[in-house]
């Protein structure tokens, strides 16, 4: 009887006694929250860049009043242009979806109707663009490249309200509307894309100059 009471009260001594600490500087007994770390990479940080430089275009575009609903210039994609030409598809498919996502969560449209006429727009594009990456440059550059994106765009949107919101064949006479604003804004886009790139070639060009320069 008297073994099981010492090894009772041992058990017990045992469980009151204090928790070690996790962290070195933490007191004997004190709790310490433990913190997740994520582990980020330089292309992380400039993806996120990216994506914030187009989410501040969307943030204009839609301070612009447009006379149809709908119809925006999409100067969005003018960096999803540029991140394609420097960076690659991948990375253009993620800044463009970020923007999507973050998009929608600043202006409170997650999940609504508007969010997945936008993530539509964007998927479609995307796969375009995957495929006229291979085209050759020569022939096709930014300017068609965003053509082809704008286009797809509006496709995308224009499926989801026929087959979800609106299935009625009356949004057929709303094409010819959508599809030169498609037109119009696309090739503005594009070309303004290849003056940002235009312009940063020179830049690289300059500093390499001076680089040589300096080195003799």
């Amino acid at each position: 009887m008297a073994v099981k009471n010492n090894m009772t009260a041992s058990i017990i001594k045992k469980s009151n006694a204090p928790l070690p600490s996790r962290e070195r500087g933490g007191g004997e007994g004190e709790k310490v929250p433990t913190l997740l770390k994520l582990k980020t990479t330089a292309g992380d940080h400039h993806i996120a860049r990216m994506a914030a430089v187009a989410l501040g275009l969307t943030l204009i575009e839609n301070a612009i009043p447009t006379p149809l609903p709908g119809v925006k210039p999409g100067l969005a994609n003018i960096v999803t242009l540029i991140v394609l030409a420097r960076y690659g598809w991948r990375v253009a498919a993620w800044v463009s979806l970020l923007r999507v996502v973050a998009g929608s969560l600043l202006f409170g449209s997650f999940l609504t109707p508007g969010f997945f006429l936008s993530l539509a727009g964007a998927v479609c594009s995307l796969v375009v663009l995957a495929f006229a990456q291979h085209l050759p440059t020569r022939w096709f550059g930014a300017v068609s490249h965003s053509i082809y994106a704008a286009f797809a765009h509006i496709t995308g949107q224009m499926l989801v309200v026929y087959l979800w919101l609106i299935p009625h064949a009356g949004i057929a006479y709303l094409i010819p509307i959508f599809a030169t604003a498609a037109l119009v804004f696309g090739t503005v886009n594009g070309l303004i894309a290849t003056r940002f790139m235009h312009n940063a070639d020179m830049s690289d060009i300059h500093t390499i100059e001076k680089q040589i320069e300096s080195q003799t």
